[in-house]
């Protein structure tokens, strides 16, 4: 495996690193595990539409786009509102 250099600021760096022992594992590590587990956006759209697709087999929930678009806009409402406090 090849190492890649990666240019942040020295303030994200440290704090990164900070996390990152906090865990007990090396910057390098952790952004190794950090990369492995995050999704990329079509990766997120195709485990939402896999999800859709279950629910709707399952017990036929279908939200239209615009009923889809008016959960998202609660949801964003109630996400806001829990991270005012």
């Amino acid at each position: 495996m090849s190492d890649a250099n990666v240019r942040i600021p020295e303030e994200a760096k440290d704090r990164l690193a900070a996390i990152a022992a906090a865990e007990g594992l090396s910057l390098r590590a952790y952004l190794a595990r950090l990369a492995e587990t995050l999704l990329t956006p079509a990766e997120r759209a195709e485990r939402a539409e896999k999800a859709r697709a279950a629910l709707k087999e399952w017990n036929g929930y279908a939200p239209t786009p615009a009923e889809q678009d008016d959960l998202d806009s609660e949801l964003d409402r109630r996400l806001a509102q829990a991270t005012s406090r």
